[in-house]
């Protein structure tokens, strides 16, 4: 059983930062063994990739909206996955979703790769 949970998310100006965390307990499984993703929906929107970090965090990958702007990270010792979102645009507007991915892989963009799910986080950026 693996449970994640989001937070940090809230209402900023453009231009602003947020910076997200995921908690993340899991039972019978290694953190630090897996994959890590953040993907985000807006309303009337697919879900889609935001940023990814391989298992042991060497490797990360972004998606181009968000390249030069977002960070993400891992502390193995805490079980905590984190997206630094530097630059805010109204267009980051959505609800963002820590996700659990792959043993022993880098990052991947495709949801499908991704087991287990957050709640999601609300990021809401004003003009």
């Amino acid at each position: 059983q693996v449970q994640l949970v989001e937070s940090g998310g809230g209402l900023v100006q453009a231009g602003g930062s947020l910076r997200l965390s995921c908690a993340c307990a899991a039972s019978g499984r290694t953190f630090d063994y897996y994959a890590m993703g953040w993907f985000r929906q807006a309303p009337g929107k697919e879900r889609e990739f935001v940023a990814g970090i391989a298992y042991y965090g060497g490797s990360t990958d972004y998606a181009d909206s968000v390249k030069g702007r977002f960070t993400i990270s891992r502390d193995n010792a805490k079980n905590t996955v984190s997206l630094q979102m530097n630059s805010l645009k109204p267009e980051d507007t959505a609800v963002y979703y820590c996700a659990w991915g792959q043993r022993w892989r880098g990052p991947d963009p495709d949801p499908a790769k991704y087991a287990y799910w957050g709640q999601g986080t609300q990021v809401t950026v004003s003009s």
